[in-house]
C-alpha cells in the first residue's frame, strides 16, 4: 500500500513512519512541503503523489494556544482536515484522521466509548471535533483514532517536561484533577499499523491501558527514573492558571478494537517503563538550563 503521514516531523510522525516502512511504501510531508491551509495545493500535491490512504496527523496541538488563536486552530484543524479529505475523495483514497480525547467534556464518570457524543469545552477539542465531522461527511472509506496524553522520542512531552524540571527543581506541583490514559507513540504506531490492514473503516479509541491523573503520572515518571530527593505536589486545574479549560475525566474506553479483535495497547506504567529505558542511555541536557 501507498501511505501518505501528514506531520511527519511530528512526536507521532516520527514513530509512525519507520512502522509503516516495513511492509508499505509510505511517506511524509510537513508543512514546508505542502500547506494542508490551501485546498488547491493540497489537491495539487495529492494527484501528482497520489497514496492509496493518507494518515493525517498535522495539527495545531498547543491547547493554550489554541484558546489564544481560535481562528489559526479551526483553519489548520478543521478546514485543512476538510481540504486533505475532498483531495482524498478526488483520487479515490481512504483516510485515517488523528483525533483526540478533548472532544469530550469530561462530565462523564466512567471511560467514555467511541459512540458517546463529543461536546468539547476548549478551542482545540472544537477545531478537532469539526475535523472529524467533515472526514465523515466527506468520505466512505476513513478511519477515526481518538488517542490521549501522548508522549514519545521526536518532540515535546510531559514525561521529558517533567524530567528536565525534576533536574532543576525540587518541588513541583501537578494538576492532580485531570484523569487520562498515557499513550506512547511507539505503541499507537504499531496499533495504526494493524488497524490499516484490516479495512474495518470507523472510530476507534486507541490509548494505554489503565488510567491516572497528571499528578499521579509524574509519580510514576520520577518512581521509575529512580530520581530521589523531589517533591511532587498535587494542585487543581484553577491552580495551574492554564488558559483552556481540560477535561475532568477523559479516559477513552477501546471497545471498537476489540469488537475486530485486535489487543489493546499495554498498560500505561509498562509503557512508560519502556520509554524510559529506550531515552535512558540519551544525553537528554536536563542540566543544561538552556535546554
Amino acid at each position: 500500500m501507498r501511505i501518505l503521514v501528514t506531520g511527519a516531523k511530528g512526536m507521532l510522525g516520527t514513530a509512525l513512519l519507520p512502522v509503516l516502512s516495513r511492509n508499505h511504501t509510505a511517506w511524509g510531508i510537513d508543512v514546508q512541503d505542502c500547506d494542508i491551509c490551501d485546498a488547491a495545493a493540497v489537491s495539487a500535491y495529492l494527484r501528482s503523489h497520489p497514496p492509496d490512504l493518507l494518515i493525517h496527523l498535522a495539527a495545531y496541538t498547543n491547547v493554550d494556544a489554541c484558546e489564544a488563536n481560535p481562528q489559526i486552530a479551526e483553519e489548520t484543524n478543521a478546514f485543512g482536515t476538510r481540504n486533505l479529505a475532498a483531495a482524498c475523495a478526488e483520487i479515490g483514497a481512504a483516510m485515517l484522521y488523528v483525533s483526540t480525547d478533548y472532544v469530550f467534556d469530561g462530565t462523564r464518570e466512567g471511560a467514555y466509548g467511541e459512540e458517546d457524543a463529543p461536546r468539547p469545552i476548549n478551542v482545540y477539542g472544537r477545531s478537532k471535533w469539526m475535523g472529524e465531522q467533515h472526514v465523515r461527511s466527506i468520505l466512505k472509506r476513513f478511519y477515526i483514532v481518538r488517542a490521549s496524553w501522548l508522549y514519545g522520542a521526536g518532540g515535546k512531552n510531559f514525561v521529558t517536561t517533567i524530567l528536565k524540571a525534576a533536574h532543576q527543581q525540587k518541588t513541583l506541583r501537578v494538576v492532580n484533577d485531570q484523569r487520562g490514559c498515557p499513550t506512547y507513540t511507539h505503541h499507537l504506531s504499531a496499533k495504526i499499523a494493524e488497524l490499516i490492514q484490516t479495512e474495518s473503516y470507523g472510530t476507534y479509541h486507541i490509548t494505554g491501558s489503565g488510567s491516572c491523573s497528571w499528578f499521579e503520572f509524574a509519580q510514576a515518571v520520577l518512581e521509575l527514573w529512580l530520581l530521589d530527593g523531589v517533591e511532587v505536589l498535587p494542585i487543581s486545574s484553577d491552580e495551574s492558571g492554564r488558559a483552556a479549560r481540560r477535561p475532568a475525566n477523559s479516559v477513552l474506553e477501546n471497545r471498537a478494537l476489540r469488537q475486530i479483535h485486535l489487543e489493546p495497547l499495554p498498560h500505561w506504567k509498562t509503557a512508560l517503563a519502556e520509554f524510559l529505558e529506550e531515552i535512558g542511555q540519551t544525553d537528554l541536557g536536563f542540566n543544561d538550563p538552556s535546554v
